[in-house]
């Protein structure tokens, strides 16, 4: 079967090629795929001169054979699905019932396979924080698809959101759904934010810190300028900011399903929205992979198998 594969070469990434289709166990059901987003995890495991990453992390397809044991969607479901290890970008796949989710009337399967890993982030992140009405939230790096399913779950809980962009970053999709836009990080006004979301690190990611109240939240979630971030102990301590430091990873395989099916169900009712920036076929990954990786990318990039 056909599959996107790894060509170890940073200047193109990947390439189509020919794979052994894969032999489901007794609890993976056989899919499918229509097709598969891409997201940034897939360009940092390609970027390496070594990588044996295929790349792929969700999708969408249908059930061509259940699972033996039972358990999982019906053959002909339309499904999304969330492989973690990759490997999504093939014509078949095979996946476990905890790793699906049946697509709704309404949601077309293009647009399905763009939730899972930035839904989950999004979701599982916000939940972490608690409570989000009436509250200040200072968010980087949030240009690409995390970000704009974040800001609309923020917004809908009662949330108020300023996202940092770089200069030259599109910024209108996430004005258009409800954030507030900082070109510099130095010039946000107002009162102190309760809580930071950062996923760029170096210098900016450290200023972040400093924009907090006392005793606010900062969710340290990425570092996509591949800079760490410093903080100074006695600056935090002489502008009485004292704060909570929450290193996050999103993986907890055990509600995949079911924070899937949520997302689903309200991209079905129309209450969360997913841009996607650029379509294409096997050949049009790895192109699109280095808009992404240079934060030129609008919303998803995803591929088509026909």
């Amino acid at each position: 079967m056909r599959a996107l594969l790894p060509t170890g070469d940073p200047r193109t990434l990947t390439e189509p090629g020919e794979v052994d289709a894969p032999a489901p166990r007794a609890d993976e059901a056989l899919i499918k795929v229509t097709d598969f987003s891409l997201n940034r995890a897939d360009f940092l495991l390609l970027n390496s001169p070594s990588s044996t990453y295929r790349p792929g992390i969700d999708a969408a397809g249908v059930v061509v054979e259940a699972a033996s044991d039972g358990s999982g969607p019906a053959a002909g479901s339309r499904v999304v699905l969330h492989l973690p290890g990759g490997g999504a970008g093939a014509e078949y796949v095979a996946a476990a019932a905890d790793r699906l989710a049946a697509i709704p009337d309404g949601v077309d399967s293009a647009t399905a396979s763009t939730l899972p890993l930035a839904g989950l982030v999004a979701r599982r992140m916000l939940a972490l924080a608690g409570p989000l009405q009436g509250r200040r939230i200072l968010a980087t790096g949030v240009g690409g698809g995390v970000g704009q399913l974040l800001i609309q779950l923020a917004v809908a809980e009662g949330a108020k959101i300023t996202a940092v962009a770089a200069d030259g970053q599109p910024t209108a999709h996430m004005a258009a759904l409800g954030a507030e836009i900082a070109l510099d990080i130095e010039t946000v006004g107002g009162e102190p934010f309760d809580l930071v979301l950062e996923s760029v690190g170096g210098e900016l990611g450290s200023k972040a810190a400093y924009a907090l109240r006392p005793g606010g939240q900062y969710v340290w979630f990425g570092q996509a300028s591949g800079d760490p971030i410093s903080l100074d102990f006695f600056r935090l301590l002489q502008g009485g900011t004292s704060l909570t430091l929450r290193h996050f990873v999103y993986s907890d395989g055990s509600r995949d399903a079911e924070d899937m099916a949520a997302l689903l169900a309200l991209a079905s009712r129309g209450e969360l929205r997913v841009e996607i920036g650029q379509r294409g076929d096997f050949s049009s990954a790895g192109p699109m992979l280095k808009e992404m990786s240079a934060g030129r990318l609008r919303g998803k990039a995803v591929v088509s198998i026909g």
